[in-house]
């Protein structure tokens, strides 16, 4: 298994990006390789205390880095041999089994849809993070790629989250559900209602158990496998449960420091906490899959550290092993009937 990693993207490349890459080949036995400016990943190799090259890791060198302040629209034919670029061309030649990033999203999102291409098929290519593992797993498809949808997109989602669901998640039966302001048929916007229409009908085929509309407040409570939204709503949700893990790990801080009862407080319940900090800690997942894109892009988040690129390379093996992208390939007629026959009977 060959995962192809973007070493320069992302607040803390390269240096974090390399110890990451070098925790994953020691964690899983994968083969990398980074692909960026050759002299600075040598150097982060050096800083690490190695001589030489670790066994297991290859370099691909590049001379640009796109940043984080790059039109994402012009930025992948402007520059050509940008860490990404050249890695996006990588995974399209079949260089590797999946590719990670922690750059520019709209970028990284451009890219893979102009080089690696969607599935033939897909409407649009969503981004679909997973909540930590006490949370259930389940994926919230789509949180920014795709400000403006169609329910035919969210449609599209559901069923391509369903897989995901399946194949890497090891659910048979995905629960889904439709992000809204309210449980009931006829809440939210026409597309919303319209969406609902659809997927209930869709559901009888089989694919997946649609559970209807969820509210935000009910995400974190395991109730579905997968939360389909287009990417505006879904883009606030994740913030504001990443900024609610990090409004509290703060306020939890500053309760247990206040004084010496706190801190003995404090000591009494500290394994409690630092389970809970490691129950919301985004680094533990990894990133975030960009379903849809016809072989695996995993996009990490921006200020990730070396822990969570490793997690993000095991979860792009994990992806690669799987027959998640196949199944959707092998759906997407009966897919595409599918959702034509909802909309005649909605």
């Amino acid at each position: 298994m060959k995962i192809i990693v973007d070493a320069m993207s992302g607040d803390n490349a390269p240096f974090e990006i390399v110890k990451g890459a070098v925790m994953a080949v020691t964690d899983s036995g994968a083969d990398i390789i980074l692909v960026g400016k050759g002299e600075e990943i040598l150097r982060c190799i050096e800083k690490l205390g190695m001589k030489n090259i670790p066994k297991g890791i290859e370099i691909a060198h590049t001379s640009e880095i796109i940043t984080m302040e790059d039109d994402p629209s012009a930025v992948i034919k402007e520059k050509k041999d940008s860490s990404m670029t050249v890695a996006l061309n990588m995974l399209s030649d079949g260089r590797g089994e999946a590719l990670v990033s922690a750059g520019n999203t709209g970028a990284l999102l451009t890219g893979s849809t102009l080089i690696v291409k969607r599935i033939r098929g897909i409407r649009r290519a969503a981004l679909s993070p997973v909540l930590p593992e006490d949370f259930g797993n389940s994926i919230i498809i789509d949180v920014g790629a795709n400000t403006e949808c169609t329910s035919e997109y969210l449609v599209q989602f559901a069923y391509m989250g369903a897989s995901y669901a399946r194949n890497v998640l090891d659910k048979g039966n995905p629960k889904i559900a439709l992000l809204n302001i309210g449980t009931e048929e006829t809440k939210g916007q026409p597309l919303h209602r319209e969406t609902f229409k659809l997927l209930k009908e869709a559901s009888s085929g089989g694919m997946f158990d649609f559970i209807g509309n969820m509210e935000g407040r009910d995400i974190l409570y395991n109730k579905a496998d997968v939360i389909v939204c287009d990417g505006f709503s879904g883009n606030i949700l994740l913030k504001t449960i990443e900024g609610t893990a990090l409004y509290m790990a703060e306020e939890l801080k500053g309760i247990f420091t206040k004084n010496i009862w706190s801190k003995l407080a404090a000591g009494i319940v500290k394994k409690d906490i630092l389970k809970l900090k490691k129950r919301l800690d985004y680094t533990e997942v990894g990133g975030s899959v960009l379903i849809g894109i016809s072989k695996p892009v995993i996009k990490a988040h921006g200020s990730s550290d070396a822990n969570a690129i490793k997690n993000a390379i095991g979860q792009a093996i994990k992806i690669a092993r799987s027959r998640f992208v196949e199944e959707i390939v092998e759906s997407i007629d009966n897919i595409k009937a599918m959702v034509e026959n909802s909309e005649k009977n909605s």
